[in-house]
């Protein structure tokens, strides 16, 4: 099905969640992918998010968006809350990370993580051969004025699951058009996990 969107990362998501889901999405930005949800599957959508002008315009969408920054923790949110918490394109930019995924995977029963992959090779070119920080598609920034505080491999976040007893339910691996499925620490841009509580993890 279709989603109306062009980002892939949100194709893929959307393709994770039930139908009716209880959905919290951390760092929601303006609404784009709650908005989808809400419309294709019919979740019961709330998000989190610090600007004050995208929240307006996740209101502008009839969504449910409290003003907040995730690093302070979700205390307002009761055990197992909701079927699925997103954290897309916004871990990286926490301060605290494993307070918030341990904080994400106390409220809900699994936790969706996207985040772009540092060790994509034109990245590791730039690095190398240029001595610069990477500028990619997924890493558009410069290292003045990225929103990012944390550069993590795909490689990275599995060792991160491994470490804290992680269990990882799927894994999505994206290019610039599609999947991508060879050698993704060398070749995805980004990453999409499916991620809960547990001890043991998948592939290692």
């Amino acid at each position: 099905m279709t989603t109306g969107s062009n980002r892939l990362d949100h194709e893929v998501i959307y393709g994770i969640v039930e139908p009716g889901s209880r959905v919290l999405d951390l760092g929601c930005g303006e609404g784009d992918l709650l908005h989808l949800l809400t419309k294709g599957k019919g979740v019961k959508a709330q998000g989190v998010e610090l600007s004050e002008a995208a929240i307006y315009k996740c209101v502008e969408k009839g969504l449910s968006v409290f003003h907040g920054d995730i690093d302070s923790g979700l205390k307002d949110y009761p055990d197992g809350s909701f079927d699925y918490v997103i954290l897309n394109q916004s871990m990286q930019e926490v301060k605290k990370v494993d307070f918030v995924i341990d904080e994400a995977l106390r409220v809900g029963s699994r936790v969706i993580v996207g985040f772009p992959n540092f060790a994509y090779w034109r990245a590791r070119i730039r690095l190398f051969f240029k001595g610069k920080t990477p500028v990619t598609y997924s890493l558009p920034y410069r290292w003045y004025n990225t929103p990012n505080l944390h550069f993590l491999s795909i490689s990275d976040f599995k060792e991160f699951c491994a470490d804290k007893g992680i269990t990882i339910e799927s894994e999505h691996f994206l290019g610039k058009k599609g999947t991508s499925w060879f050698l993704p620490n060398l070749f995805a841009l980004n990453a999409v996990f499916v991620i809960k509580a547990g001890n043991k993890v998948k592939g290692g």
